[in-house]
């Protein structure tokens, strides 16, 4: 199994990739909201690889090197196995849009045979921290869901909804969420 980066060769992979500074500071600010909902996750008890949600979080946004559509998911995912990072870490990458991608929606937009909606906690984790941050800022999930509404269908609405409350179910009033 590969191991993961660390914080430092990931911010590295960011710029190697031809990340602009504005996603990578995206991804930092992802990583840091993402790393206190799984530290508030371990607090109750959970099982969680803080290391794992950090350097996924870091690089979830690596395939906006080469474009800004929903394609930079699967166009990451490439990116980082061609830099050898870990499975777990590629997976975090293909899985954090929206609230995942159904098998349908992959097809349709010519997207290899694989699951892209978000498996594990450190995939859902990432995920939803990645629907909290607005370029940098911290923004509330209701806000994110408004804007999201304007450009998808209300299925994916619904499963960014549900992402939204499995959290809440999982962090409760967590002071980390904006």
């Amino acid at each position: 199994m590969k191991k993961l980066p660390s914080r430092e060769q990931a911010i590295r992979f960011l710029y190697k990739s031809g990340c602009s500074n504005n996603v990578i500071k995206h991804c930092k600010s992802v990583a840091k909201l993402a790393v206190e909902i799984a530290e508030a996750c371990k607090e109750r008890g959970l099982n969680v690889d803080l290391e794992l949600v950090e350097i996924g979080a870091l690089l979830h946004d690596i395939g906006r090197a080469k474009t800004h559509s929903v394609h930079h998911a699967v166009i990451g995912a490439e990116i980082a196995k061609s830099f050898e990072i870990s499975e777990d870490v590629v997976s975090i990458i293909k899985r954090h849009v929206g609230g995942g991608i159904t098998d349908q929606e992959a097809k349709k937009l010519g997207w290899p045979k694989d699951i892209y909606i978000p498996q594990t906690l450190e995939e859902k984790i990432v995920s939803y921290a990645d629907k909290l941050i607005d370029g940098s800022r911290r923004v509330p999930i209701e806000k994110t869901i408004e804007e999201f509404s304007k450009e998808l269908p209300p299925e994916a609405i619904e499963r960014l909804k549900k992402l939204h409350e499995e959290m809440m179910d999982l962090i409760g009033d967590c002071k980390c969420l904006p």
